[in-house]
């Protein structure tokens, strides 16, 4: 354990990602919403709608580059994002740089050691204005779960 530690502080290169209108509403069907906001011609982007951005991602953006820890181990353990402002809409142009904001231990309740991160997003426009922030927690578990059989 202690393997995120040396990661803690770092930030990744950054990405760029437009939110398009289609994608809006895509998102919007998947998520099973039908309110008009996500569906006109200028729609708001749902707030969750940012949690597609890893898809505009690459190993120089992100703050792990090539250092991704075991995905057998990865546990997500929650997603929080902050507005400073209303959601994007259609057509805005926004930048994204991820950092591993936080990393701490704790004793899980089955014996094992549970190492935590938190990666913060920052979302800006053009001009360099905060639009939003992502916080996801993850857990890396001491061990990978047992195979089920």
């Amino acid at each position: 354990m202690g393997q995120l530690s040396q990661f803690e502080g770092r930030t990744g290169a950054g990405f760029t990602m437009t939110v398009e209108r289609g994608k809006i509403r895509e998102f919007a069907a998947a998520v099973g919403s039908d309110h008009p906001r996500y569906f006109g011609d200028a729609p708001a982007s749902p707030p969750t709608f940012l949690a597609s951005s890893n898809l505009w991602t690459t190993d120089a953006s992100s703050p792990w580059g090539d250092d991704l820890p075991d995905l057998s181990r990865i546990l997500h353990a929650g997603q929080q994002y902050v507005f400073h402002g209303p959601p994007p809409r259609a057509g805005t142009v926004l930048h994204g740089r991820q950092r591993i904001d936080r990393v701490y231990t704790k004793q899980g309740s089955r014996g094992g050691t549970l190492e935590f991160a938190e990666v913060v997003t920052e979302f800006r426009d053009d001009d360099g204005r905060l639009v939003a922030e992502e916080r996801c927690t993850l857990v890396v578990t001491e061990q990978a779960p047992a195979a089920a059989g």
